[in-house]
């Protein structure tokens, strides 16, 4: 077991209160939502660094199933509008951080562990600013994901001929989910109990229909929804969904990745947490399973990160302090992205240690334009991502394109956004 030490940090825990807690009922609480069993596995990796170096705490790991937080969220909010919060709670950069946690003054200021610990030369400037208000920071950041990413079964698709280059148009996958369809294999994995994983295919086939400049005008309302390129987006997802599993609206996004490891059905268009449930399920990159952007989007990365506050009435802020400046650690990053599938958040971890496809999204990262996400609460306020969510459950139902269309518009104007 690798045993990590830290320097303690009392003038931090100082500042944000004093800790009257005897040796023997020390404890932090943790909230977070990863349940599957990639995800489950890697948080036990940085509970594991927490334990060996503070065996006398008692750790709550207080995870709610339900991915992208679709089930935590809602309990997470009665507890701190009940006034009880956990000591830190997972949570993603950019409008979701901002308008749940530090507007409502429910997070409190990380600027001095940042100092302490030398982060803002360790994490890029616009990662901090991705989770900064007025120079504070409110996170720590612990993983990077790339959303956009097509996943494939290699097998499945040489069984019928099929080879995969290094990119894919959508003439092409469409083609090939033609072919499959006439042996009747669902081309596109889905599992969408959590409506989430399909608003994922609908923003993957966004930004790769409209490009990276067209999506951001999404947000500040240079580009309409109503617009003939996001029309054209609309009517190639609709497309895609005419060849995902019919079960889909039985599975969830860990069962789909299940479906496609076991050759059920041969694309998944989701973030690479997918490649964490692959790996934990015993497959092998390259061989069982390929990747290449969502269509149209290779220049682009569909940045989602997680991180972790500690809230502004931590019950235990000394036991919070030490736990996230063990997420911050360098080897703790590493170990934990290595099972969820993720890059790290710092710049200086060790790429020797990854496979291929993490080294390949770390050259994406590095290459791309990075753009935010509606689905997990980056690129636009709270309000409009349930408006998504609804909107895309009447289209899937639907097929209705004017509607959706119309009513994301007129939703983004109701937010201050849209034209």
């Amino acid at each position: 077991m690798r045993i990590y030490r830290f320097l303690p940090i009392l003038l931090l825990a100082a500042c944000q209160g004093t800790d009257d807690q005897t040796d023997t009922d020390k404890q932090v609480e943790i909230f977070t939502w990863w349940t599957s069993g990639s995800e489950a596995a890697a948080l036990e990796t940085v509970l594991d660094a927490y334990r060996a170096t503070y065996p006398e705490v008692d750790l709550i790991n207080a995870s709610v199933a339900g991915g992208g937080g679709s089930a935590a969220r809602p309990i997470l909010q009665t507890r701190l509008l009940g006034g009880n919060p956990p000591d830190s709670w997972q949570t993603h950069h950019g409008s979701e951080l901002m308008e749940y946690y530090v507007t409502p003054d429910y997070v409190a200021s990380l600027k001095d562990l940042y100092d302490a610990e030398g982060w803002y030369e360790l994490f890029s400037p616009s990662l901090v600013d991705m989770i900064s208000r007025d120079g504070e920071p409110y996170l720590v950041v612990l993983n990077l994901h790339r959303s956009n990413t097509l996943w494939y079964n290699k097998p499945l698709l040489a069984e019928h001929g099929i080879v995969i280059e290094d990119s894919l148009s959508l003439d092409e996958l469409l083609g090939i989910a033609e072919s499959l369809q006439l042996a009747n294999i669902p081309a596109m994995c889905m599992g969408d109990t959590g409506i989430w994983a399909t608003g994922i295919m609908f923003e993957n086939t966004l930004v790769g229909t409209i490009g990276p400049e067209r999506y951001l005008g999404l947000w500040d309302g240079t580009t309409s929804f109503t617009d003939a390129d996001v029309m054209q987006a609309i009517e190639n997802y609709g497309r895609l969904l005419d060849h995902q599993n019919k079960d889909h609206a039985a599975l969830s996004w860990d069962q789909a990745a299940k479906k496609l490891g076991d050759g059920d059905c041969a694309f998944y268009s989701m973030g690479d947490w997918v490649y964490g449930e692959l790996i934990q399920n015993g497959l092998e990159e390259n061989v069982d399973f390929g990747w290449v952007a969502h269509p149209g989007s290779d220049g682009t990365f569909l940045l989602v990160t997680d991180g972790f506050t500690l809230a502004k009435n931590a019950p235990n802020p000394t036991e919070t302090l030490d736990m996230l400046r063990i997420m911050g650690d360098r080897v703790v990053q590493e170990d934990f992205n290595l099972l969820k599938g993720s890059i790290c958040a710092r710049t200086d971890c060790d790429r020797s240690r990854f496979g291929p496809y993490l080294q390949w999204s770390m050259d994406k990262y590095a290459e791309g334009v990075a753009v935010p996400t509606v689905i997990h609460g980056s690129a636009a306020p709270p309000g409009f991502q349930q408006a998504l969510n609804d909107a895309l459950t009447n289209f899937v139902v639907r097929r209705d394109h004017q509607a959706f269309a119309e009513s994301l518009a007129r939703e983004a104007h109701a937010a201050g956004f849209g034209q």
